[in-house]
């Protein structure tokens, strides 16, 4: 049996009448028509008429332009509104009336909420007051941050000492993502930590949500009443230590819009090359190859998988103040201190491709692009490469060896990529083990044997004197309060590196003492568009450690695990 929402019904009826009966006096007195619900309000203006008068008018300014000022009123014949309208005449404004039904009206009152907030430049930038600072100790663990938001109300004047007591739970989480997501009957915030999403809070009040939203788009310099199409945006947290960047998406969907906020805490690129977990063997290949002045370095792998840690990482290696450093990035993710860093702008017609020709005219020694994608980047990428820069990029492949089958897909000549590729790193990310918990395994002998012919296997460059001792944990059960019960706590990378440098490569065969039995160069294979699968052959024979070999390598150090190596490598294989 069909079920007939008579109150809703109902309500929509009164609605259309209010709407049309304000079509009908619009026209009857001259003026534009307007519904505020689906019409765009500037904060700017709504605060030029005071809330009290405005309401005792029936009236409400929309819409302000240089000097021309938009403004919608109930009853446009009373003689009080006549007077408003001169007075606003004699501040300089050129006043268009809009004719509106009350209900238009009520809901541009709403935005009254903000205009405090935009007198005081609330667009780009929110700060954490100093007693809340004092107390984020408060919001180290996913259970105190929901305890906290159960005590605050959920009114329109509460809505920036709500979103702000979520900033810091998310930044003291370690959060890389905030999650709004619109349920039927109520909003579910959640954060994404190490990759993992978690429930934090489901008891946001929709009507409440109304009103946040409005506060995260105004911040973000996005446009209040638009509801039905994607938007992007970003602002800036000012913490007492630290200043963090918020990037916003926001997104229509079934039961109302879903936000999701990017962290982009400057900590997480505070790394130094050691602290990326790059293996000793790998980073002195790494580091070589940083002090050519030429040549091309890509890394490869999927979103979230931290290329952008990595590359920044080697940025900040490489800075002096006697070398230029450009970057050409969309959208830049972090600011870098002493690096000239540019952002794609699509409608300006600032591409990777354009933009990469005018930084070639700045006269750089070291390029960052931050994705090749066409053929155009690919060949002007190659070209610095080959004419005196040091050119770090990224490019969209599963391993190391599938980049150099990538840039010839994309239409890359084979007879430019050897000579200007130095080396590909392909990676992933794995949780780490919480060290305030994790569990000591007792391996069996099955296990033992497979790990030391394992280790056997690997590369002369590993040095396994450091693998002697097997170590091998897992996560508690329920896991800490430390690491929000949940076994792990912060991210590693996993790496494998295909190097193309045939001195140096020369350097590591006689360091090991590794006999090539049919040794080929890098760019023998490149000239001849050699598949991945003969890549990968040649990256067998010139010791390279695979991404999976390198997790294992963690998983006997007890830094993770081997579930988390699956996950991201798929099944272990100990050939």
């Amino acid at each position: 049996m069909k079920i007939i929402d008579i109150k809703g019904k109902l309500e929509k009826i009164k609605r259309e009448a209010e709407e049309r009966d304000a079509q009908r006096r619009a026209k009857k007195n001259n003026f534009s028509y307007l519904n505020l619900i689906t019409a765009p309000i500037n904060v700017e203006a709504i605060g030029l008429i005071p809330e009290k008068e405005a309401r005792a008018l029936k009236t409400a300014a929309i819409e302000v332009k240089n000097k021309e000022l938009g403004v919608a009123v109930h009853d446009p014949t009373l003689p009080e509104f006549k007077r408003l309208t001169e007075n606003l005449k004699e501040k300089g404004y050129k006043v268009m009336i809009f004719v509106v039904s009350l209900s238009s009206l009520e809901h541009a009152y709403n935005f009254y909420n903000f205009v405090s907030l935009e007198k005081n430049k609330i667009t780009g930038s929110v700060g954490v007051a100093g007693d809340t600072n004092q107390k984020i100790g408060e919001f180290n663990s996913i259970k105190k941050v929901e305890i906290v938001l159960e005590t605050l109300k959920q009114a329109p004047a509460d809505v920036a000492g709500f979103l702000e007591m979520i900033l810091i739970g998310a930044s003291q989480n370690r959060a890389s993502d905030i999650h709004f997501e619109a349920m039927k009957d109520f909003i579910k915030l959640r954060f994404r930590i190490d990759g993992v999403l978690h429930d934090v809070y489901n008891r946001i009040n929709k009507n409440f949500y109304s009103y946040l939203i409005s506060r995260i788009k105004l911040l973000s310099g996005l446009k209040i009443n638009i509801r039905d199409e994607v938007q992007d945006g970003r602002f800036t947290v000012n913490f007492q230590q630290k200043n963090i960047e918020i990037r916003v998406a926001i997104t229509p969907s079934e039961f109302g819009e879903v936000i999701v906020m990017r962290i982009l805490d400057p900590e997480a690129i505070n790394l130094s090359l050691l602290g990326l977990g790059i293996r000793e063997d790998d980073l002195e290949i790494i580091k070589n190859e940083l002090k050519r002045p030429n040549g091309l370095i890509l890394n490869t792998g999927p979103t979230g998988s931290g290329k952008t840690t990595t590359l920044y990482t080697f940025l900040k290696y490489k800075k002096t103040p006697d070398i230029k450093i450009i970057t050409i990035e969309d959208p830049i993710e972090y600011h870098l201190e002493g690096i000239e860093q540019t952002q794609v702008d699509e409608d300006a017609g600032y591409t990777f491709t354009n933009g990469l020709r005018s930084l070639m005219r700045q006269d750089p020694d070291m390029i960052l692009v931050g994705e090749i994608r066409d053929k155009e980047t690919a060949e002007i990428g190659i070209q610095a490469a080959l004419t005196g820069h040091l050119v770090l990029s990224t490019v969209h492949a599963n391993s190391a060896a599938g980049a150099i089958p990538r840039l010839l897909d994309l239409g890359a000549k084979p007879s430019s990529i050897g000579p200007a590729l130095n080396l590909v790193i392909a990676q992933r990310l794995v949780r780490r083990l919480c060290k305030d918990c994790r569990k000591k395994v007792e391996t069996t002998q099955e296990i033992k044997e497979k790990i030391e012919i394992f280790i056997n296997n690997l590369s002369k460059r590993v040095n396994k004197i450091n693998y002697k001792e097997i170590e091998i944990f897992e996560p508690l059960a329920g896991g800490c309060e430390k690491c929000n019960n949940s076994g792990y706590k912060g991210r590693v990378g996993i790496y494998e590196l295909l190097l193309n440098d045939p001195e140096y490569e020369k350097f590591l065969i006689d360091q090991t003492h590794t006999n090539l039995s049919s040794h080929k160069e890098l760019e023998e294979l490149i000239l001849g568009s050699a598949s991945e699968g003969q890549i990968k052959k040649f990256a067998s024979e010139q010791g390279v450690t695979t991404m999976q070999q390198d997790g294992i390598l963690k998983v006997i150090r007890g830094i993770t695990t081997f579930e988390e190596v699956e996950a991201v490598t798929g099944t272990i294989s100990w050939k």
